[in-house]
């Protein structure tokens, strides 16, 4: 903590207590420099993670809402929950890396896409189908053409 009084960054923490609902630690520091004694208060962060839709509209982030979407493209395939849960991790990483505390819809789905190509492809093509809205076959047959292609290029 900078201190108040000099603006040395060094203190040391004199006495700790919670609060009675326990939502709040009190700290008495100590400078190190001008030896001046200062309160602070730590609690959680609670800003949420938000993302801004397609529309514009800010929406809080859902675990389980991009955990559900997932789901879906990975029925009936070898995928273990544990690998789905470590993309939403993923995505949450980025998030909370992010200033602004946001990320566009646009955003969390390459990054679920991302992740998806490298883990199975008939989730990633299922996936991508609903997210990029394909409105007819020839944009799903140019999206496994590039897959096929990708394929072919890491050989």
């Amino acid at each position: 903590m900078i201190c108040p009084f000099c603006q040395f960054n060094q203190d040391r923490v004199i006495d700790s207590r919670e609060s009675k609902e326990g939502d709040v630690i009190r700290r008495r520091r100590q400078c190190l420099r001008c030896e001046r004694r200062f309160t602070t208060y730590e609690r959680i962060d609670e800003i949420p993670y938000m993302v801004v839709k397609k529309d514009g509209r800010r929406e809080k982030f859902d675990r389980q809402k991009v955990l559900n979407g997932l789901l879906k493209a990975c029925e009936k395939r070898p995928i273990a929950m544990a690998k789905l849960a470590q993309i939403v991790d993923d995505v949450e990483s980025k998030l909370s890396e992010s200033a602004e505390r946001e990320m566009s819809t646009g955003d969390v789905g390459e990054v679920l896409m991302e992740n998806l190509r490298g883990l199975d492809k008939i989730a990633y093509v299922r996936f991508a189908s609903v997210y990029r809205d394909f409105q007819d076959e020839e944009a799903f047959l140019s999206e496994l053409k590039s897959l096929i292609r990708q394929k072919r290029s890491d050989k």
